[in-house]
């Protein structure tokens, strides 16, 4: 385990709101460089609320969210711009693009290159997109999907669509990696595969912040893991502590706790969020 303990990300008192439904409520949180870190929580729980607020895609009600020290802007890629990156739990992909410039598109923070440059496709456009198109390639071999660049994304397979979704989220050169849910939907060996990938970003110095149901995975891999129950942060520690914490095999098993507001009013605020979601989705 790591022992650095620089903050890269700090989220204070943050909630958020819908209406008169609360999906976060108060939450502390902290992911230092050098760092894996999983946010568990039964459904409902306000973890995929909780990722909108730290990338931009939700201004929480109340609040901050510091990447290294600076408080990031409310804006998706403003934040992207900062250094941290994310997938999504439903893939992403630009389907009719190829593998290689799916990845370019997540360059493209990291290109200095003006609109009149690219128009007019002087030197200083060409000289860069040479260099994007190496560090897409190394990237692909990175991930392992360097000989299918020119595939197009939705002929992949879905563990590798998922590895390109990736790819391209590092592509942006980030300092802290967001992965929503990266092994839904795949079989144990695109699973194991997962998870040296993600031993071999933080390898890379690059920070991980993921929401997983997969307990075994998330217990194989972070450093530390956080629970999140109903919007509030139940327990933190390292694997061990978490797994043997009653509060959280009651939550799990649905077991009410003091305070709990309860079935009905959990599904609410999850309602809300698919509501904002799809508003949000409109907009963009």
């Amino acid at each position: 385990m790591n022992n650095m303990t620089t903050p890269v990300l700090e989220a204070r008192d943050v909630t958020m709101r819908f209406g008169g439904l609360t999906a976060v409520r108060s939450v502390d949180f902290t992911v230092n460089s050098g760092e894996i870190v999983g946010l568990i929580g039964p459904n409902g729980a306000g973890k995929t609320t909780f990722f909108n607020c730290l990338t931009g895609l939700y201004i929480p009600t109340e609040g901050t969210v510091s990447y290294k020290g600076t408080v990031l802007p409310p804006k998706p890629h403003l934040v992207t711009m900062a250094g941290i990156a994310r997938t999504f739990q439903n893939i992403r992909l630009f389907a009719n693009m190829t593998v290689l410039e799916n990845v370019l598109v997540g360059r493209h923070t990291r290109t200095k290159e003006g609109l009149w440059s690219a128009l007019l496709r002087g030197p200083g456009f060409k000289k860069a997109e040479k260099a994007s198109e190496e560090r897409a390639m190394e990237l692909l071999e990175f991930i392992g999907l360097a000989d299918k660049r020119d595939h197009l994304a939705r002929n992949l397979p879905y563990g590798e669509q998922r590895k390109l979704e990736i790819a391209r989220a590092l592509a942006s050169e980030p300092g802290l990696l967001l992965l929503d849910e990266p092994t839904a939907g795949m079989n144990p060996q695109e699973t194991r595969a997962t998870e040296e990938l993600v031993f071999a970003i933080r390898d890379k110095g690059i920070a991980v912040l993921l929401i997983e149901h997969d307990m075994r995975f998330v217990f194989n891999l972070c450093d530390r893991v956080a629970v999140l129950v109903q919007g509030e942060k139940l327990v933190e520690g390292t694997s061990e502590v978490v797994q043997a914490d009653e509060r959280v095999i009651a939550a799990y098993l649905g077991e009410p706790f003091e305070g709990a507001p309860g079935e009905a009013e959990a599904a609410e605020v999850a309602a809300a969020e698919a509501q904002n979601a799809s508003t949000k989705g409109d907009a963009q």
